[in-house]
């Protein structure tokens, strides 16, 4: 996991490449875990499933599914974009 810095339009990138499910949506809930809402993560995954986990782990916790890119030309892994939500106030 690489901080991009600490502005919220910086992407955090969550490299996940090679690990199989569930371990990239772990590692991305871990990235999460102490990231203010509007933080963008950008997950790397070369395993398929990722492509669906990702999604439906971003839309049970409420956060927003920005993209989702195919490994392709220049492309070596499956890329999802998430904006994380604000978390719930105490």
């Amino acid at each position: 996991m690489t901080p991009a810095g600490t502005d919220t339009d910086a992407p955090v990138v969550v490299d996940a490449r090679g690990l199989r499910c569930p371990l990239p949506v772990v590692r991305a809930a871990a990235a999460a875990r102490d990231r203010p809402g509007g933080t963008v993560l950008t997950v790397l995954a070369t395993d398929p499933a990722a492509a669906l986990d990702l999604p439906a782990w971003a839309r049970m916790r409420g956060h927003a599914l920005l993209d989702v890119r195919e490994p392709g030309p220049g492309r070596a892994a499956w890329e999802v974009d998430v904006r994380l939500a604000a978390p719930p106030s105490p």
